[in-house]
């Protein structure tokens, strides 16, 4: 007998070689009904998999995210057998799950897939999974891998050459056989509505110096009615596309002569910027922030020593030559070597620590033109970046106040569905890391426990953190229910010593501080882009660019209109006046589109009772009142919408 332990804690006794559909079956079977992947002791197993020690089980269901990425990997090997059958003689690469759906990269020699075919590859897909094929995982030697795809697909056989023995394993599904590492679910059946999403490029390895493959995007769900409602999130998704709302509303544009991913700023743009950077710049002052700011580059030399030329120089832009013999500088990829060389200016003792250096710092890297996308995938963009350099003692209570920051920042934006990410090294790859394992484990300890202590809703990845150090993410959820990484916390004992950073301690002896990293925007580029498409282009009534726009019906009224604006900026107001020669209706119409939060419309009867007639964004009439009455009531929805950050 073995004994299994569940989520929950409880103990059950099973015969050796219990699968964990069996387990589920115990448990109950409708639950079983449902289970399509599960994890023995952190390893990812099949439902069939006979267990043979004691140890943990988790059963996952499509509700799970660990179960979506099961069924959405299964679901690529039935894509990838539809496309053997729909187009013989194409080699198949990779395919892995992704967050929404998966994708194939394939060689289709001569052939070309577009929209029209997306409806054949479905058909093929369903046709494939209602033969409700069981996936079969099984291990093969390095020499039989190899032998099977040898002459027949190059891209597989690279892939297993760089494969250990003993590491190797196919999968096989009806006639369909891929080289796997497992995670799936237990018969094509479940897959029950597929959609294929679209078609691009991809270079073989991500190098663009290789062959330009076919990446084949699609999603699938275990029933239609959830792919209906994802498709109909898609179709909003595409209203809130944060490049299309930047064009509209005039935030921002790219241009081809300045160069891919180099966001340019427009006017309406850069103001929600500063505003953004003004109100974070206020919560700084308040928590003891001192502000830095740093240049655009440094020498080669500088991130040598920081380890994030090693680690990052191959995405970075090439280092720049001068007219000075070995002088090289690279565009700033980080700003944190250049805050520990402000911290190293002079000499401290403990009783000046913490120091905490902001700035909201410009840093570049040259990521890959596939993979550039709008703000959220840029080559050049913005760090609300923050060190704080602290005494180990004080490492818990500075962490948690950036916590607090964090929670401050969301709250007041409209983030409130969120969680946190505890995410630690990975310990059967210490190449990746640079450290000791002492200072590693006191780090790791420090953000379990803070996160513990302020009862933030957390999980712990494993291989997840930065190079130098673990870190605390904030995953939030949008008004669409996507998720993503938004602000992060970082513990570093690793780059004081490599810059060799010291305080006199209370012993008048040297001490090395630690450093925390911080963003709790991330960088403006893609916090903007991805508030647009929370928000849908209404930002929170405190950071929209214009607040209210002032429409006379003629202009017999510009006058009273340009008194009204001077009412409204006196009172800190945004406003601004439509004098255009145009129907009130057309002016109106535009102000929708534009998602001014207020319309104010201003004729004879206004003039004549100094008053005004509102509308609200959305279509909402708030009737004819004072101007000192309308003004009361935009100040107190934005200090209503503003925390307060104590």
């Amino acid at each position: 007998m073995i004994q299994i332990t569940l989520p929950d804690g409880s103990v059950r006794s099973f015969k050796k070689d219990v699968t964990p559909y069996e387990v589920a079956v115990d448990i109950s079977a409708g639950f079983a009904r449902n289970v399509i992947s599960a994890k023995f002791n952190d390893t990812v197993v099949e439902t069939t998999t006979p267990l043979t020690t004691d140890g943990s089980l988790t059963l996952y269901t499509f509700k799970d995210d660990a179960g979506k990425k099961a069924f959405w990997h299964s679901s690529a090997h039935v894509l990838a057998q539809a496309l053997e059958e729909l187009y013989p003689g194409v080699k198949l690469w990779v395919g892995p799950a992704i967050d929404n759906g998966f994708y194939y990269d394939v060689d289709l020699g001569e052939g070309t897939i577009s929209e029209k075919d997306f409806k054949s590859i479905e058909n093929k897909m369903i046709e494939i999974a209602r033969g409700k094929h069981d996936f079969k995982l099984r291990e093969v030697s390095k020499a039989d891998a190899l032998s099977y795809y040898k002459g027949k697909n190059d891209y597989k056989v690279d892939l297993i050459e760089n494969l250990e023995d003993g590491t190797i394993s196919f999968c096989d599904h009806s006639t369909f056989t891929d080289l796997c590492r497992g995670g799936h679910i237990p018969n094509t059946g479940i897959i029950k509505a597929v959609k294929i999403l679209s078609v691009a490029g991809a270079y073989y390895k991500g190098d663009e110096n290789n062959k330009q493959l076919t990446r084949v995007y699609g999603v699938s769900f275990p029933k239609q009615k959830e792919l209906t409602e994802y498709l109909h999130l898609l179709e909003e998704a595409k209203k809130r596309d944060h490049r299309k709302l930047g064009k509209e509303l005039e935030l921002f544009a790219f241009s081809k002569k300045v160069g891919q991913g180099l966001p340019l700023w427009l006017p309406k743009g850069a103001a929600l910027r500063e505003r953004l950077e003004n109100f974070l710049k206020a919560a700084q002052k308040k928590a003891g922030y001192e502000m830095v700011v740093t240049p655009h580059i440094g020498q080669k030399e500088l991130y040598e020593t920081s380890g994030h030329y090693a680690k990052y120089g191959a995405d970075s832009f090439q280092p720049i030559t001068t007219p000075s013999e070995g002088e090289e500088f690279l565009l700033k990829p980080m700003n944190c070597p250049h805050h520990c060389e402000i911290y190293n200016v002079k000499p401290f003792s403990y009783k000046e620590l913490p120091k905490r250096y902001a700035e909201f710092g410009t840093v570049y890297r040259y990521e890959q033109s596939g993979e550039l996308h709008g703000l959220t995938r840029v080559r050049g963009f913005t760090q609300d970046d923050a060190h704080i350099f602290c005494t180990p003692d004080q490492l818990d209570s500075e962490f948690k106040a950036v916590i607090d920051l964090v929670l401050y920042v969301f709250g007041s934006l409209g983030f409130e569905d969120f969680t946190a990410q505890v995410s630690l090294r990975d310990p059967e790859n210490p190449d990746k890391y640079i450290g000791s394992d002492e200072n590693w484990e006191k780090a790791e300890k420090a953000i379990l426990n803070a996160a513990i202590d302020k009862k933030l809703n957390y999980v712990v990845e494993t291989g997840e953190a930065a190079f130098y150090g673990p870190k605390l993410d904030f995953m939030v959820k949008d008004a669409l229910g996507r998720q993503w990484q938004l602000g992060t916390i970082q513990v570093d004992y690793n780059l004081p010593e490599r810059f060799d950073l010291t305080y006199k301690g209370s012993d008048n002896e040297m001490h090395r501080p630690v450093m925390i990293h911080r963003a709790p925007f991330g960088s403006m580029e893609r916090f903007i882009a991805i508030l647009l498409e929370h928000t849908g282009g209404n930002f929170p009534l405190w950071l929209m660019p214009e607040q209210v726009i002032i429409i006379s019906i003629s202009e017999k009224y510009e006058k009273y209109a340009e008194k009204v604006l001077v009412s409204l900026e006196n009172d800190e107001i945004r406003a601004l006046t439509d004098n255009r020669n145009e129907t009130v209706g057309k002016k109106i119409r535009e102000a929708e589109m534009q998602k001014f939060p207020y319309m104010i419309i201003v004729g004879e009867q206004e003039e004549k009772d100094n008053t005004v007639t509102v509308r609200q964004h959305g279509g909402e009439d708030l009737g004819t009142i004072s101007v000192e009455d309308f003004s009361k009531i935009v100040r107190d929805k934005v200090n209503k919408s503003l925390k307060t950050f104590i």
